[in-house]
């Protein structure tokens, strides 16, 4: 690989606002973008910045023109929001910190593991639960929609009138959806969409806005509910997992926030530390809910969700993931009057695939890994449009009643071309005893038949997928089957980021089971012997999976997940290699769909490995410099004009001591967060008082806890002018051990502990230990390797 010549230029964020001109206008077209003079919520006062980070080309005249000139950002993946803050993963060892756990004996600690285990099992029964509320819902609403929609095709086949029955679908579609999207348009935005991409952020440590609130789940499962019944190319998975990550955030704590309620319990676990690992079980939950895989819900936790783990929380999660699906399971069994047998494994039921039906040859394989590539390649293209589309939803459709208004228009369309694809097609397959079709219309089809297009569009998309795995040979001809996948694929691309709770696994199930079945439909016909190849519902699985992998870019866990959806074992080699072979083959296209996401919303993402060209960047050139500090006994005017400045959002300040002289610059004794000072503030925690003769209790862990997680702003505040002239003292307070680098340290290696430590604020000092400077989340992850090399993300006020 060629050199890298590193050119950087230093300058202050004063300097950088006049540099950056008038700014570009955002994709939605009110944000302006600039560089404020502090970079971000955790970082400190005026911060140094890398301009340029090139490849060893030389600057031309032109370039070095144009050097001071704004730049147009067309996408927001170009950006980097100031918005988000960072989460806590670190616990702050304080004085009170470390007292309260050097109080508590061996049963005390192991009070506190049972206690684990009993938070997990809560949130494993109620996302059961959630998830059984979720699928009988989904089948009346869907049920009683499609039964009237049948009705009325029957009656108007011989009348000649079938455009009632279009009108009929499509009203009823966009009636359910008109309702999904308003409550999440107006309501609760954050609960649109499958809410993986925002539980992912939650667990690399980033702050989502409401993301695990109370109304944020409710709208999430009335939203769901609401696109399924009205027939959008989506499923409910996703919104499962992040159903089962609100429960889990909730139950952890013991009480509502939402709700004001305080249940006194599981105070111990109202940190962000704890509240991280419950919930990745609450995550895990949600898939073991949704497909009935517990292992699978385990793997995808720790692959695509959790960039924390240790192996007590593998066992705790495995523990939350069986309770879930056996307690959907169970009230499943007794809704359907069958409480003996279980058989539903989960929401999505793919079905047991017979043995025989499922054996494969050795030389099958290079014809899966063929199928792979496929699956890679309509992956990348699936998610090369809906990133477009995604970027003129930003740009034009930004207000709430415009989403509306286009998910209502996605639902009518839905409508009006299955029904247009169902009336056209004359595929017509006998009504035996072997299918087993919930709805199946005859329309122009002859007595003792059903039409066979309107078995994948005529359903709900689970349906579908069960269909095409297990319907016999023959039900299905390939023109069917290659119209079915043309349109779903585009209608699923469509559909995916509308203002709607939606997922994409199922849709893209769907379209990978359909083109699946049509290759082992044609493949008898260019061979000599039909009888090489089995049942074309083993390559419907294989499409399957190979679609979905080119979508998602999941290997492990999906090969799990897929194998307890199916009960059958034999095909996970098979599904590892098609879904190892389109992760491949996607990436070298285009990202994931759930990684597309997060840049468009420009999220400060840490991924777990630095970029491979940053070896050459230190500490000192991407740390934010110089640093405001505390002292170890500070006035309380100066701690409540900093935090009150509204320049300023800063999380973490490191605490310093002078030396006797004064002439040098001061040491590091510790660092403090914001959060843990305005409690301070708020019950007055001065020098004074502790000195004097008033009664004044002294400051717990309890006090802290108890305003977690919506600690109060500084101006809900009173500090009387008598007060500011007090003092704070600290050090009982401060985390005295934070983690700290030589301001020589390398990029890789500031990143590595950063990520590996969960950590908030990493502390740069010089070989007296004088702190120089201070990494966050930002000055990371805004490094990224482009198209011309390493380049750096411009910071927005978005």
């Amino acid at each position: 690989m060629a050199n890298i010549t590193k050119k950087v230029s230093w300058s202050s964020r004063a300097d950088d606002s006049n540099a950056t001109g008038e700014g570009t206008p955002l994709l939605n077209g009110f944000e302006q973008l600039g560089y404020p003079r502090q970079q971000s919520g955790e970082s400190i006062s005026q911060v140094g910045r890398v301009n340029t980070v090139d490849m060893d080309e030389e600057i031309t005249s032109d370039e070095d023109s144009l050097r001071g000139q704004p730049k147009e950002i067309t996408h927001n993946e170009k950006l980097l929001s100031l918005k988000y803050e960072s989460l806590d993963y670190d616990n702050s060892e304080n004085q009170l910190f470390l007292e309260e756990e050097r109080r508590m004996s061996y049963m005390g600690f192991r009070c506190l593991e049972i206690s684990r285990w009993v938070v997990c099992g809560l949130i494993g029964f109620l996302t059961g639960l959630i998830a059984c509320f979720i699928d009988i819902l989904v089948e009346q609403l869907a049920g009683l929609k499609y039964r009237a929609v049948k009705e009325n095709i029957v009656k108007c086949t011989a009348e000649g009138s079938l455009s009632i029955s279009l009108i009929l679908w499509a009203v009823l579609n966009s009636s359910f959806v008109m309702v999904g999207a308003i409550i999440v348009a107006f309501f609760e935005p954050i609960a649109g969409g499958s809410g993986i991409p925002q539980i992912k952020c939650y667990l690399n440590g980033v702050k989502i806005p409401r993301v695990v609130r109370l109304k944020t789940l409710m709208v999430k499962v009335a939203g769901v509910i609401c696109s399924v019944a009205g027939g959008l190319a989506v499923g409910k998975e996703g919104p499962m997992i992040h159903s089962g990550a609100v429960v889990a955030a909730g139950v952890s704590q013991g009480r509502s926030t939402s709700l004001k309620r305080d249940f006194k319990i599981f105070e111990y676990f109202r940190r962000d530390t704890e509240k991280r690992d419950f919930v990745s079980a609450g995550a895990a939950a949600g898939v073991s809910a949704a497909f009935g895989a517990p292992v699978g819900g385990v793997l995808f936790s720790l692959e695509e969700a959790a960039s924390y783990w240790n192996q007590m929380l593998t066992w705790r999660i495995f523990f939350a993931s069986m309770i879930s699906t056996f307690t959907l399971n169970l009230f499943l069994s007794v809704y359907h009057n069958n409480p003996g047998e279980m058989s539903n494994p989960g929401l999505i039921n793919f079905g047991s695939f017979d043995s025989k039906s499922l054996e494969y040859k050795l030389y099958e394989i290079p014809l899966f890994i063929g199928m792979g590539a496929i699956g890679g390649l309509l992956g990348a293209l699936f998610n090369t449009l809906n990133y477009w589309l995604t970027i003129f939803r930003i740009r034009y459709i930004h207000r709430p009643c415009l989403q509306v208004m286009e998910a209502m228009l996605v639902a009518a369309v839905t409508a009006t071309v299955s029904f247009i694809m169902i009336y056209f097609s004359n595929d017509c397959q006998p009504l035996g005893p072997d299918q087993a079709e919930d709805y199946p219309l005859q329309l122009f089809c002859a007595d003792g038949e059903y039409n066979s297009m309107a078995t994948t569009f005529f359903n709900t998309p689970e349906r579908s997928v069960r269909s095409l795995f297990h319907n016999p040979p023959g039900s299905y001809n390939p023109l069917t089957l290659g119209m079915f996948t043309l349109t779903y694929f585009f209608l699923a691309c469509w559909t995916y980021g509308l203002a709607v709770s939606a997922g994409v696994f199922i849709p893209s199930l769907l379209i990978g089971a359909a083109w699946g079945r049509l290759i082992g439909i044609l493949l008898p016909s260019i061979s000599s012997s039909s009888s090489i190849w089995a049942d074309p519902g083993k390559y419907a699985l294989i499409g399957a999976a190979a679609q979905l992998g080119g979508i998602v870019r999941m290997t492990l866990s999906l090969t799990v997940i897929m194998i307890e959806a199916t009960g059958n074992v034999t095909y996970g080699l098979p599904i590892m290699l098609v879904l190892m072979t389109a992760k491949i083959v996607g990436d070298y296209f285009e990202e994931g769909l759930y990684d597309i996401h997060i840049k468009l919303q420009s999220v400060p993402f840490v991924h777990s490995e630095a970029p491979a060209t940053s070896h050459w960047l230190t500490a000192r050139e991407v740390m934010s410099s110089p640093v405001t500090s505390f002292n170890r006994i500070e006035k309380v005017g100066t701690i409540v004009d900093l935090l009150s400045n509204t320049s300023t959002n800063h999380n973490g300040f490191p605490v310093v001591v002078n030396n006797a002289a004064g002439d040098e610059p001061a040491k590091l004794c510790g660092l403090i967060l914001r959060s843990q000072l305005i409690v301070l503030l708020k019950h007055k925690v001065f020098v004074e008082l502790a000195r004097s003769k008033l009664t004044w209790r002294k400051l717990q862990l309890k006090d802290f806890r108890d305003a977690y997680p919506r600690f109060p702003p500084i101006q809900s505040i009173h500090v009387s002018q008598d007060e500011r002239e007090c003092m704070m003292d600290l050090t009982e307070f401060m985390n005295p051990t934070p983690y700290t680098v030589p301001q020589e340290t390398s990029l890789p290696r500031v990143y590595k502990l950063f990520r590996a430590l969960g950590l908030r604020h990493l502390v740069v000092v010089d070989d007296s230990n004088r702190v120089v400077g201070l990494v966050t989340r930002k000055d990371l992850a805004r490094y990224h390797l482009g198209k011309h090399g390493l380049e750096e993300l411009q910071l927005a006020q978005t």
